[in-house]
């Protein structure tokens, strides 16, 4: 099998999703299929192909693609990029498996700890991780908007229990959405996916959950004083979970995320917090997806993001009060107990 040979779906063709699988077309590959419930937004992409903004790079891409709605999709993939929300995982799980064949791939890029859902459904043989270091924002009827800048996209890859036999052939497929952005790191293999896995966790525990809960970028929440502290809070409540797990963190945009920001003591964390935005320059005009989720009245995925570090908390001994404020105060704007502003940091004793 090979990149351009395998039959590819991008299920889940969201922000994240028609990013990939429009840059994975736009660098040469003809077998991308992109798959999404949203009439709709199938409908744009077909009709005025996938538009997408790149506001860090002042630029606008469009890119003619082939998109799909589940009860469209026919015969078998070989490659299937996972890119749904996790909470539904067994149910759209259990619908993709008659799509695929013994050697076929479940590659997940969701969010959070992902992979042993996905394993138990299609077993881990046929499951691999991937861990997705861009943003992206949906904006509907075939248009998305790209809010990082091309070479600080990434995408890490490897097997999960298993013996990576298919973890070259992701990179080489992944490697043709690096072509398209001129990124020749975009598609990368790790050799510790729980360690680039805790390495993602802690940067959305940290920003995607306070831009729900302050409805700001994350550039924003690394600039405003109280936020940066309640970040780099959070990303320290990660490291120790981490740790205590006897997880290493894998460098995130080439920074070792431990040795730059893990420092304690008075005199290192202002040196951190001097770094912070820095560090979420590439980033800076990020929008959380659960926060867009929030403001169209869905649920989001706080329990699979800052949810998960108190979880594994629990489990290694380490207290995680700030994460734990995060998906309270997360759960109260979904139940309309609170609004998404700024003035929800008061509710952190930091």
């Amino acid at each position: 099998m090979t990149a351009t040979k395998a039959r590819i779906a991008i299920y889940g063709a969201g922000a994240m999703g028609t990013v990939l699988g429009s840059l994975l077309t736009l660098g040469g590959l003809k077998n991308v299929e992109l798959i999404t419930r949203n009439k709709a937004h199938v409908n744009g992409l077909n009709e005025q192909g996938a538009r997408i903004s790149c506001t860090a790079e002042d630029k606008e891409l469009t890119i003619k693609v082939c998109a799909k709605t589940p009860d469209e999709m026919e015969g078998k993939y070989d490659v299937v990029f996972l890119m749904t929300k996790q909470k539904s995982n067994g149910e759209i799980l259990e619908f993709l498996t008659p799509y695929l064949h013994e050697d076929s791939v479940v590659c997940t890029t969701q969010n959070g700890l992902p992979e042993a859902s996905v394993a138990a459904v299609v077993g881990a043989q046929r499951t691999y991780g991937g861990v997705a270091s861009f943003g992206a924002t949906f904006i509907g009827g075939g248009k998305v908007s790209l809010t990082s800048k091309f070479d600080g996209m990434r995408m890490q890859v490897s097997g999960y229990q298993n013996d990576n036999a298919k973890t070259e052939l992701l990179v080489k497929i992944l490697a043709y959405a690096g072509r398209a952005v001129e990124n020749e790191s975009f598609a990368q293999i790790t050799d510790n996916l729980q360690g680039a896995r805790w390495s993602k966790l802690a940067i959305n525990a940290a920003f995607s959950g306070l831009s729900v809960v302050t409805g700001c970028t994350f550039g924003e929440i690394a600039k405003k004083r109280k936020s940066r502290k309640i970040a780099l809070g959070i990303l320290r409540e990660c490291m120790d979970v981490a740790n205590a797990l006897g997880v290493s963190l894998e460098p995130m945009q080439g920074h070792d995320m431990q040795k730059m920001l893990g420092g304690r003591g008075f005199f290192k964390t202002q040196l951190s917090l001097f770094l912070l935005p820095i560090a979420m320059k590439k980033h800076k005009k990020l929008i959380s997806g659960m926060r867009k989720d929030v403001e169209n009245g869905r649920k989001c995925e706080i329990d699979f993001i800052n949810g998960a570090v108190c979880k594994a908390g629990k489990e290694a001994g380490v207290e995680t009060p700030l994460c734990d404020k995060v998906v309270e105060v997360v759960h109260g704007i979904e139940n309309g107990l609170y609004e998404t502003t700024y003035k929800n940091v008061e509710f952190f004793k930091i």
